[in-house]
């Protein structure tokens, strides 16, 4: 017995399958190879199969499949091993395949796939006449599925035929009422006819009425028109009482304005006195020089992108800090999962604002961390560390938009540094005038 598992002489392990393995008896092949599988230890395993070895056998059917299956068929001392597995699992089978005599009430697919584990003398022709098997067995489900489906469509025509013979009776029926309803019809249109020619005669009536009204409505026009010339008349003399009332008006306002042109000029000559008991100089500021703009020679966010540094470098954040009233303005969750995801969020916080702290001390510079308040169970708890100011998003409101929100409030020309990994903060406070950093450069930066 051992000699026909490990291939000796007179076995069928010369033999080659001309043919792929019918799915059949494939899966039959899986479900052996998977049970025998957890009896093996992990060193007697392939290499490839070693991951598997914890798995249960469902599992290592559905994932493992095609790899168990390649190492079957490749690895003879793996087959063996599998074969004596089968052996101690089903001793009567394999003793009749072994004697060349399969039982012939056992399934012919448990036998092709026992005999292409075991490799017996003629187990191609086993395997080949269990695909053969299993193909008739589909032919002939096939066949009864058409036979109930042939029998379904003949149940379906014969209602199809008796809904139509119905179908048919109902709309000579209709039919019939359709043709009592137009007799009907025209006995009311010959009604209908003579209350016609009884209207004609009352429309004759009612214009020759008419006529009378019209000519008394032309008596009344007329009178109308006489009142209508006399009230022109009237209107006439208000608005001439009304260009003299405002002509008056006119007249009255002349001697105002003079009296506060003669205020105005003893204010001007006051102030002037003033001034000059005061020796104040003439003004060295105009408004031009308070309006935010970058004057030639100073750098400003977008004249640092164009220095020959790297984007990863952080002395790029150094020198956009170093700009007058920078503000520096981090997603605070991207840049704590982006260093160190491993810690809880409150450790992560509590260490991204110590160090921020440090950057603010050491620039200068505003320094705005915003974090994500979605992800909060409750209100936290947190005294913010000095020269970094701490904010969280409100329900219904990301931090990314909330970062948008504080660029968009700056005023044009102000530098403003985002650092977060995102690409839609990224683009969105681009276009809005700030500069933004990958949370890495800032990372570097605070390490």
């Amino acid at each position: 017995m051992a000699e026909t598992a490990g291939g000796g002489p007179g076995d069928g392990t010369a033999e080659v399958l001309d043919r792929p393995l019918p799915d059949g008896v494939r899966r039959r092949v899986v479900q052996i190879v998977s049970d025998g599988f957890g009896g093996l230890t992990v060193t007697e395993l392939p290499a490839q199969l070693r991951q598997y070895a914890r798995f249960t056998p469902s599992r290592r059917a559905k994932f493992a499949a095609n790899a168990m299956a390649a190492a079957l068929e490749t690895d003879s001392l793996f087959r063996q091993r599998i074969g004596e597995k089968l052996r101690e699992a089903q001793p009567e089978l394999t003793g009749a395949l072994d004697s060349g005599s399969p039982p012939p009430a056992a399934d012919p697919l448990d036998v092709a796939a026992a005999a292409y584990v075991l490799r017996p003398a003629g187990w191609v022709k086993l395997v080949a006449a269990a695909g053969e098997e299993a193909q008739r067995a589909d032919a002939e489900r096939a066949d009864e599925e058409s036979r109930a489906e042939l029998e379904r469509l003949r149940h379906e025509l014969a209602q199809a035929r008796g809904h139509t013979r119905a179908e048919t009776e109902r709309l000579r029926t209709e039919l019939e009422s359709a043709r009592r309803e137009a007799e009907s019809l025209h006995r009311k249109l010959r009604a209908a006819l003579s209350d016609v020619k009884r209207g004609e005669a009352a429309l004759r009536k009612a214009q020759g009425e008419m006529d009378a009204l019209r000519a008394e409505a032309q008596a009344q026009v007329s009178a109308a028109e006489s009142e209508s010339r006399r009230l022109k008349a009237r209107l006439g003399e208000a608005e001439a009482g009304l260009e003299a009332t405002r002509r008056a008006a006119r007249e009255g306002r002349s001697v105002e304005d003079m009296r506060v042109r003669l205020l105005l000029d003893t204010l001007l000559d006051a102030t002037q006195g003033l001034r000059r008991e005061l020796a104040l100089p003439p003004v060295s500021v105009r408004p031009a020089e308070t309006v935010d703009a970058v004057e030639p020679g100073r750098m400003t966010p977008k004249d640092i992108a164009a220095r020959a540094l790297s984007e990863n470098d952080p002395a790029i954040l150094d020198q956009l800090l170093a700009l007058p009233q920078a503000h520096l303005v981090v997603d605070g969750y991207n840049v704590t999962k982006t260093g160190y995801p491993q810690m809880p969020l409150e450790k992560q916080r509590l260490r991204l604002l110590g160090q921020l702290s440090a950057l603010a001390a050491q620039t200068g510079a505003e320094v705005t961390c915003v974090f994500d308040g979605a992800e909060l169970a409750a209100p936290v708890l947190l005294a913010p560390p000095r020269g970094v100011r701490v904010l969280f998003s409100k329900p219904g409101v990301t931090a990314d938009e909330l970062i948008r929100q504080l660029v968009r409030a700056e005023p044009p020309g102000r530098p403003v540094i985002v650092a977060s990994t995102d690409r839609e903060v990224a683009d969105g406070v681009a276009k809005a005038g700030a500069r933004p950093v990958a949370s890495a450069v800032l990372l570097k930066r605070l390490s």
